[in-house]
């Protein structure tokens, strides 16, 4: 490993989850800028890649760093502070507000992206990556709702009785890329020892994904903006299903700070993580 200093190797880890997040943002703006797609698949496909892409990172972060979770999402720090001054419109930025905004009006950035970033930046802080409820909440924002408006816009014919602006497609989409999503991140995650893998746990992440996605079709999500209403339902419905089936660590306030010795006999693999992510880095300068 390069540093035994676990609060060093973490500031490396945020720089390096910064930079993944910042290339998938800048590629997405660009993709925006010059009209390859369109604006409102474009936004969606910032919504699903970023959070996705940030989540990949987390393995690379210590297990012995009580500032892990509040390093880590610096990223989204930052980019709190940067869509509320274009939104503002102190700071002109027509690529960010063509691929994150619905309309084009720089306004658009003080709900939806800046919801959807205090949303991770509380999810890490909160509950960190040995808790289950993380994944739901990532996944379900991230995959979940992001699917669902692609598919809901192009095979959406078919509304939902009790919101017209919602479709059984996008309901349907929304449920599955949730479920799925966590799911791998779940697998993902217990390589590393970080969560159980198991059948119930698979059957936990389903009831949460449903409810995410009853709860995204409801008028209520419309009126507010479902990346409150999706991380909220899926904190309180992950909460009590996780517990019922015997999840640990479900709030990173209530672990040590540390993993368990099943974690700790991988920490080879983690430092292999490290060192790959690190040539990588360094070979793309």
């Amino acid at each position: 490993m390069w540093t035994e200093n676990p609060v060093v190797r973490d500031a490396g880890a945020a720089v390096l989850s910064g930079v993944a997040v910042a290339v998938v943002l800048r590629f997405w703006e660009e993709v925006a800028s010059r009209a390859l797609l369109d604006q409102k698949l474009c936004r969606k496909l910032v919504h699903i890649t970023v959070g996705l892409v940030y989540f990949l990172m987390w393995p690379l972060f210590s297990s012995d760093d009580v500032y892990a979770p509040f390093l880590a999402p610096l990223i989204f720090v930052i980019n709190i502070v940067k869509v509320t001054v274009i939104g503002l419109g102190v700071v002109k930025d027509e690529g960010v507000v063509n691929s994150m905004t619905r309309h084009g009006d720089c306004r658009e950035l003080l709900k939806g992206p800046l919801y959807y970033a205090c949303a991770i930046t509380l999810t890490t802080m909160v509950f960190w990556r040995t808790s289950p409820i993380s994944i739901a909440v990532i996944c379900n924002l991230c995959a979940g709702d992001g699917v669902a408006d692609i598919v809901g816009r192009r095979f959406g014919q078919v509304k939902l009785p009790h919101n017209p602006e919602k479709s059984y497609a996008g309901s349907i989409a929304n449920f599955m890329a949730g479920f799925i999503a966590s799911v791998l991140f779940m697998c993902y995650f217990n390589i590393f020892g970080f969560v159980d893998k198991s059948w119930a746990m698979v059957g936990a992440f389903g009831v949460v994904s449903l409810a995410a996605a009853v709860v995204e079709s409801l008028p209520i999500s419309t009126r507010l903006d479902d990346n409150l209403t999706v991380p909220l339902a899926s904190v309180l419905v992950g909460a009590l299903v996780f517990y019922l089936v015997g999840a640990t660590n479900l709030c990173c306030f209530m672990s040590s700070g540390t993993q368990d010795s099943s974690s700790r006999s991988i920490s080879a693999i983690v430092d292999q993580w490290w060192l790959f992510a690190g040539s990588s880095y360094a070979s793309s300068w």
